[in-house]
């Protein structure tokens, strides 16, 4: 095979973002359509070949109007945003229409709720990459790791760059 000579003027650039910084940036966008007043938390699916197959972020259900329902997080359980709003989590495993999500892995801002983990599992993602884990003392957190640890979903802490990726619409 001959040797081909590059140009070094034509070389590719260096600082394109990794995958782990294009999906995470991904989730985190999706999370910028929630409305709810306090957390906007946003989950990317990614194929085992690194291609997207799904988003989504935390709202209420088709149908709810967030005009209506409540966004409160304190007071009487039916006041409060906590019956009603859907997880970015399994909003993104709900948005998927191509079948199995056998394998896959998902990027999320904010560490899993048990709730979200029993899907997670159930869907067959098997790796979860989460931003924040602020909730890691809480119950739900606990049993939700105590689930993906048993179940062999593997969960790791997304490792911030510090790179500033802006986007000018």
């Amino acid at each position: 095979m001959d040797h081909v000579k590059i140009d070094p003027r034509a070389e590719k650039r260096k600082d394109y973002i990794s995958w782990d910084e294009y999906f995470m940036g991904v989730a985190m966008l999706s999370g910028m359509r929630s409305k709810d007043p306090n957390s906007q938390v946003g989950a990317c699916i990614v194929s085992e070949d690194n291609k997207i197959l799904s988003m989504g972020y935390n709202g209420f259900p088709m149908g709810c109007s967030d005009d209506v329902f409540p966004w409160a997080r304190e007071g009487d359980s039916l006041d409060t945003k906590y019956m009603y709003v859907t997880h970015s989590e399994l909003n993104a495993i709900l948005n998927y229409r191509g079948g199995s999500l056998e394998g896959a892995k998902l990027y999320v801002s904010l560490f899993p709720c048990n709730e979200c983990a029993k899907a997670i599992i159930q869907a067959g993602i098997r790796t979860v990459i989460y931003d924040s884990d602020k909730y890691a003392g809480t119950p739900s957190v606990i049993a939700s790791k105590r689930m993906m640890d048993a179940a062999g979903v593997r969960y790791y802490k997304y490792n911030r760059t510090g790179r500033n990726i802006q986007i000018e619409v």
